[in-house]
């Protein structure tokens, strides 16, 4: 018997494989729940994230406590905030320094400052990234969905040539990149669900043009060549008919796209120099611009990050002080610059800005007081170095939120934590269950959302058990 297999055989076996690998292997019953759609009035048609990946330490952005200035010789317990605080456009309510374009815009939206992350054994900041974004914790038996996923599954684009889930600002090529990658699928709902990748948004062109070099008529062969081995192969070994034509049809998406006079939304080229520069700071500023952009061109969902990198921009296991200060010219003036273009052009109404991290951070807590667990760093007693000024440890148990628009109420303030150490949430405490359930309830899906896989039900919260935060909800 011959075993060798010639070459469009190989592709046609591995891109099985690897649909496999990628969850495809489970099937989509169908929609167990008996609701209908349209039962609940949305507030709410698109979603941008602005994800401050690493770590975001709430007394030193949001939620800031007593200010200790760096001296030689101070004991670490002292070190609650290290800016002083300044005031937000709210009477009473202070922001750290450093934001003061975010403090001048929180009349539009609500601060949350008692979002309660996971428990989760030792702390990784991919565990709960996966936990943020997905509302599952991790591991799983199936691919869970991104939170992003179930909105283009059950609402679709709004426009239907720009991708209903796009994700800016994200390498896969730095540390802990394979995990990274965990998170960021659509998992059994289907290719055509998952996220559309700008690593870097200032060549988010690039993104729907074919490789340099490649013709059209080669890439237009290719399309067609990976077309046809798709539906030839044999996805009843390695997954479902559901999977194979959802990954049909996101690369007929994507094609789309590329012939599309809305690729243009892309290209901040084509951005006006003043408004460019407002939110020129870097790749999140940038990211900020793409994304108002492809909201005003219909983008369903859209998350903007920091960038999650090791030891890097928020995951601040030294230099806390000096890394936030450089942390906070990149996000100041691009956020507050996004809600007011939003605002302006009459799309904050119906769009849902959230403003987020995984967890917070502390100076001497590793972990939630009463569940601490293992130090990832060395905190001295006495700070003799600016290098050990800062919030070092990862801390779990007060973290701050910024929600604006899409029906979120306007000058709100929910929640609080204790104004002494440990700064943990004290009134209100809310948890992820409760912010997914209430950004799904703004869009109008149906709390009782759910498909069957591996002959159970699965629902965009964990056993459907996710309640919505009326609280949070204009009346």
């Amino acid at each position: 018997m011959n075993t060798v297999l010639n070459r469009r055989e190989f592709i046609k076996k591995t891109s099985a494989a690897a649909m496999a690998t990628m969850g495809m292997g489970a099937p989509l019953a169908g929609l167990l729940t008996s609701c209908e759609r349209g039962k609940i009035p949305s507030t709410a048609d698109s979603v941008i994230l602005l994800f401050m990946a690493g770590g975001m330490a709430h007394t030193e952005t949001f939620d800031p406590k007593k200010y200790t200035p760096f001296r030689k010789g101070m004991e670490s317990k002292e070190v609650l905030s290290t800016f002083p605080s300044i005031p937000t456009a709210l009477d009473g309510v202070h922001f750290s320094e450093g934001l003061e374009s975010i403090a001048g815009v929180m009349d539009k939206g609500t601060l949350i400052r008692s979002y309660v992350a996971a428990d989760l054994g030792h702390i990784l900041h991919t565990r709960h990234q996966y936990h943020f974004h997905t509302c599952y914790e991790p591991p799983q038996s199936v691919v869970v969905p991104h939170l992003g996923s179930w909105i283009s599954k059950e609402l679709g684009p709004l426009n239907p040539v720009i991708p209903s889930f796009i994700n800016i600002g994200q390498r896969f090529s730095v540390g802990e990149g394979e995990e990274l990658k965990a998170f960021h699928s659509a998992g059994f709902l289907g290719s055509e669900h998952g996220p559309f990748l700008i690593p870097d948004p200032s060549a988010g062109l690039d993104s729907v043009r074919p490789p340099i070099g490649m013709s059209t008529k080669r890439f237009e062969s290719r399309n067609r060549l990976y077309h046809d081995l798709i539906s030839a192969s044999s996805m009843g070994e390695f997954g479902s008919d559901y999977q194979k034509e959802s990954l049909k049809r996101s690369m007929e998406q994507a094609y789309i796209l590329l012939n599309s006079p809305e690729a243009k939304a892309f290209d901040l080229s084509l951005e006006p120099k003043e408004s460019y520069d407002k939110y020129n700071t870097g790749k999140f500023g940038l990211g900020c611009l793409l994304a108002k952009r492809l909201v005003n061109q219909g983008a369903r969902y859209i998350t903007v990050t920091s960038e999650y990198e090791p030891f890097m921009g928020w995951d601040t296991h030294d230099n806390g002080h000096t890394r936030l200060k450089d942390m906070k010219k990149l996000i100041d003036s691009p956020i507050a610059q996004l809600i007011k273009d939003l605002d302006q052009s009459g799309k904050l109404d119906r769009t849902l800005v959230i403003v987020a991290s995984e967890f917070s951070r502390d100076m001497l807590t590793e972990g939630r007081p009463g569940l601490k667990v293992k130090d990832q760093v060395e905190v001295p007693d006495k700070i003799d170095d600016l290098k050990n000024y800062g919030m070092h440890r990862h801390f779990t148990d007060g973290c701050s939120m910024l929600m604006f628009g899409g029906g979120i109420k306007s000058g709100y303030v929910y929640g609080k934590t204790a104004d002494e150490r440990p700064c943990k949430s004290i009134e209100k405490p809310i948890k992820i269950d409760r912010i997914h359930q209430t950004v799904y309830h703004a869009l109008g899906i149906d709390p009782e959302t759910n498909y069957e896989i591996e002959q159970r039900p699965f629902y965009t919260t964990p056993d459907g058990h996710g309640k919505v935060e009326f609280d949070l909800l204009k009346s």
